[in-house]
């Protein structure tokens, strides 16, 4: 289910992760066409690939398909990020992945680290 998302998967995403309700191809299409043309076959497409990814489920309305994220956007970035770390020595990964992160970031990563470690709940669990 991790992995990248191309462009047009990801513009979709935002769509769906940023609405509380099921939606239809249409309405994904009808507020993507604000800001480019794109066919209703392609959005069609790529809601239906993310599906058979496990990305999306979707329950029949009529004739149509209503689409809803399977995971929320942070479980489906954790889970990429743990794709990552997998294929690579991952103290080394994440100090540089630390030092690339702004003071703020990091101090935010330690609170809730500490906030995990004080009740109780490690990183594995």
């Amino acid at each position: 289910m991790a992995g990248p998302l191309g462009k047009l998967e990801k513009l979709i995403m935002d769509r769906l992760w940023s609405r509380d309700h099921p939606v239809a191809v249409r309405e994904v299409l009808e507020d993507l066409q604000r800001e480019r043309t794109l066919a209703y076959t392609t959005v069609m497409t790529v809601m239906d690939n993310l599906h058979r990814k496990g990305v999306l489920t979707r329950e029949k309305d009529g004739r149509a398909y209503l689409y809803r994220p399977a995971v929320t956007r942070e479980q489906h970035t954790a889970a990429f990020m743990g794709d990552v770390l997998a294929g690579s020595d991952t103290t080394v990964t994440l100090l540089h992945f630390l030092e690339q992160m702004p003071p703020a970031e990091v101090a935010r990563l330690r609170d809730a680290l500490d906030e995990q470690l004080k009740d109780g709940r490690g990183a594995s669990q």
